[in-house]
């Protein structure tokens, strides 16, 4: 393999020498010279120090690394925890932290700075880098002139404020004074490729200022053996239950699936979720066909690897098309030329793309503005990988083993004159059957995790499918007999269709491991209650848990639940507490840093 100067620490004179000596050595030259390296390397380490170099300016520079990430469903994390290992293969020293757990005073004395970060809901950063970014952007933040750093940012194209918050740490710490690394690298949902980019040139550059006193080897994401599951390495899990848990007449319709993951080695704690792979409806894609006109038996490429799928399987079972994101339209512009679409795009109409782009799909894309490309081959190539999509696990590993729960509300809904279904949700409600297989992988979260100290009281609001994760919390709780108090607070519409696990509930409820439950069905009284309310009814008592140290979980929708929980928790301490707003909303802030007030929404 020939060396370059992006593989590789040395410039371009020197690689194209060892390019055109290398060739040339016998075995024996390659053996003694490698020997030779290898003694004079162990001689110059012994005479320097173990964490700088000099370089030939009289500056040292600190073979320290400091990464933090903020992660709010564990992929940053990931990310950060395979950039320690690679960078502690190349001798550096690496310190690795959550941002909610970094010392912000220690900022200024960091010399080589990485973050992993994503973007939550739109544009919002995770839970845990709120107190890290808000230093960071107030007035206490420190002159950073000799910091080095390189930021890389993960997001979802599909939202408007795509990797947001990487894009903010990135400018904020370049106007504090720091000098980028490597530059910032923007990673979609499919991020495993630039993700290995990003983190190769980071290695190469740090390698640069090292002199030769690092040997820079690859970065790529190291793969998974046959045997070892993961994102990029998904296990078939057999489908061994698919239930309704709504009664007849509910509006809803929730299922309780089961999975076997005997013979996987998989293993998962309360708080983990599953990422599954599903497949597109085949009506939908028979649709789209019928538009574009290809052949649906013509062969595509789906990957880089090259690998070949007829075009009707690889839109089934490769690429997105129930999401409409900005790169796709403007990709679908230049390749088509359709002025109509070009207009769209054009300076001044942000909003109205955004209003085309909300509950659409690409059928509806194409008979809009046509289809794109002189072959399926062109057609397919600006499409997105389908994406994973993550659901909170619903029971413990240690109360069944081998099993991994879900419980998966169908997703349906009407726009633009056409019903709209969820990809995944969808295909467990309608087509999903025992003996069925479903790829799948444990996104493990570091951020929603129970106390270590089983006697810590705990209080868990979780209305709808949110009270997946809860459902694992109390059965794992069971298994180890923790004697901690637990709090429940579910709601739904109705008490009679929609009250999900409930003989498992006041089973709990019976023997004590679940102390209390308090629930609120919105659309039996003619007056809607929802789970805050139900909280504020009892704040007092609440008040009083968290003053004994109890720890909050929070599972469900972000936007609208969510959002009103933790309104309804300021509130409550303000109140019970006899603070002022400020100094409830510190509370809740400190709860958060010391993990004791935990999120997994969506």
């Amino acid at each position: 393999m020939q060396l370059q100067v992006s593989n590789s620490p040395f410039n371009h004179e020197q690689t194209e020498l060892l390019n055109n000596l290398l060739p040339s050595l016998t075995e024996t030259q390659k053996v003694w010279l490698s020997g030779y390296l290898t003694a004079s390397l162990s001689v110059f380490n012994a005479g320097t120090a173990d964490v700088s170099v000099a370089q030939p300016s009289g500056k040292t520079i600190s073979k320290e690394v400091t990464i933090l990430y903020g992660s709010q469903t564990g992929n940053a994390q990931g990310l950060a925890e395979n950039a320690a290992r690679k960078l502690e293969g190349n001798g550096f020293q690496v310190t690795i932290s959550s941002m909610s757990d970094f010392k912000v005073n220690n900022l200024k004395k960091v010399q080589n700075l990485l973050i992993t970060v994503s973007t939550h809901g739109e544009g919002d950063p995770p839970d845990n880098t709120l107190s890290f970014h808000e230093f960071l952007h107030g007035r206490r933040a420190p002159s950073l002139g000799d910091l080095r750093f390189s930021v890389l940012a993960l997001g979802d194209s599909s939202y408007e404020f795509f990797c947001e918050t990487g894009k903010q740490f990135d400018k904020r710490l370049e106007e504090l004074g720091g000098t980028r690394l490597f530059p910032r690298m923007d990673c979609d949902l499919d991020y495993d490729e630039p993700a290995a980019e990003w983190l190769e040139g980071v290695i190469s550059s740090l390698s640069e200022e090292q002199g030769s006193t690092v040997s820079a080897v690859p970065a790529t994401i190291t793969p998974e053996s046959e045997h070892t599951y993961s994102r990029t390495n998904p296990f078939k899990a057999e489908v061994m239950e698919n239930i309704n848990l709504n009664g007849r007449g509910s509006n809803k319709e929730t299922h309780h699936i089961e999975l076997s993951l005997e013979g996987s080695g998989i293993t998962f704690e309360p708080g983990d979720s599953l990422g599954i792979y599903p497949q597109n409806d085949s009506i939908l894609v028979d649709m789209l066909l019928k538009e574009i006109n290809w052949d649906p038996e013509e062969i595509v490429k789906v990957n880089k690897q090259g690998d070949l799928r007829k075009l009707r399987e690889s839109l089934i079972s490769n690429f997105e098309i129930t999401v409409l994101t900005k790169s796709l339209l403007e990709q679908a512009a230049q390749l088509s030329g359709n002025e109509d679409l070009k207009a769209l795009l054009s300076a001044g109409n942000e909003e109205k793309l955004k209003e085309y782009r909300e509950g659409r799909d690409l059928l509806d894309f194409v008979r809009d503005f046509g289809s794109w490309g002189e072959s399926a081959q062109e057609f397919v190539s600006i499409l997105r990988k389908i994406p994973a999509r993550l659901y909170s696990i619903a029971n413990s590993l240690s109360a069944y083993p081998d099993e991994v729960h879900l419980t998966v509300g169908a997703v349906r809904y009407d726009s633009h004159g056409r019903e709209r279904k969820g990809v995944c949700s969808i295909l467990c409600a309608e087509r999903l059957q025992p003996g069925d297989t479903l790829p799948v992988y444990i996104q493990h979260n570091q951020n929603f995790k129970q106390p270590k100290n089983p006697d810590t009281p705990i209080i868990m609001v979780g209305p709808g499918t949110g009270i997946a994760p809860f459902r694992s919390f109390i059965q794992e709780r069971e298994e180890i007999e923790a004697n901690g108090k637990t709090w429940l607070f579910f709601g739904d519409q109705h008490f009679v269709t929609d009250f999900l696990y409930q003989t498992e509930w006041q089973k709990w409820l019976k023997t004590g491991v679940l102390t209390r439950m308090d629930v609120a069905f919105s659309r039996d009284a003619d007056e809607k209650v929802y789970v805050q309310h139900r909280m504020l009814e009892h704040s007092r008592e609440l008040y009083e848990w968290l003053q004994e140290g109890a720890a909050v979980y929070i599972c469900g929708d972000e936007k609208n639940m969510a959002h009103d929980v933790h309104n309804t928790l300021i509130e409550i301490i303000e109140k019970e507490g006899q603070m002022s707003h400020a100094d409830a909303q510190d509370y809740l802030e400190e709860m958060q840093q010391n993990k004791r007030y935990q999120r997994d929404v969506y």
